[in-house]
């Protein structure tokens, strides 16, 4: 009898531990995912700063571009606020808009050789690369977190704790497709 009551208690005590530790390592998890959204968020942040020096710069220059212009500082200002998934949605039309805006930099030779906007480019070029880098840092995060949390014995565990599924960010439809390019 009492070794069936320590060998119970050893069993009670080991599903305990590992419980804990499925816990413990689920919440690094979470933890690590959050981590990973704050870095998008200062590099989303870095670019919402640069963008009004590179307006001003250009406003000079392109003084008949105004529509291009005042869609990059509105894409801009919705950056700001929002869910996660909306402040994403934003970002990935700020992208176009700030392609938009470079293509028509193209047409005006003074403001390609301007040493502010040169800077100013390669700056946005580089924020641009340190956000494409924290997103995929972000989706292996989410990748290996949903993992732990899906697979046995885990999973078990998981749903009595509150572990959700975290969906990872993903490229909207329209910009799936390769750009064309056309030599006229």
């Amino acid at each position: 009898m009492l070794t069936a009551l320590l060998v119970l208690l050893a069993i009670v005590l080991f599903v305990g531990l590992y419980a804990a530790g499925v816990y413990n390592g689920l919440v690094r998890y979470r933890n690590w995912i959050q981590e990973s959204w704050a870095q998008i968020d200062v590099q989303l942040k870095r670019r919402h700063d640069l963008i009004p020096n590179l307006v001003e710069t250009v406003k000079g220059y392109m003084k008949y571009e105004q529509e291009t212009l005042e869609k990059v500082i509105a894409m801009r200002n919705r950056l700001v606020a929002g869910s996660p998934e909306e402040r994403m949605e934003a970002d990935n039309q700020l992208t176009g808009a700030l392609r938009q805006l470079f293509a028509l930099a193209e047409n005006y030779p003074d403001l390609k050789a301007n040493e502010n906007f040169l800077r100013l480019q390669e700056e946005l070029t580089t924020t641009e690369n340190k956000i494409a880098y924290a997103r995929q840092l972000y989706n292996k995060t989410v990748a290996e977190y949903n993992i732990r949390r899906e697979t046995f014995p885990a999973n078990l565990f998981a749903g009595m704790f509150g572990f959700a599924r975290v969906e990872p960010l993903s490229i909207p439809e329209g910009e799936r497709e390769a750009p064309q390019v056309r030599f006229d």
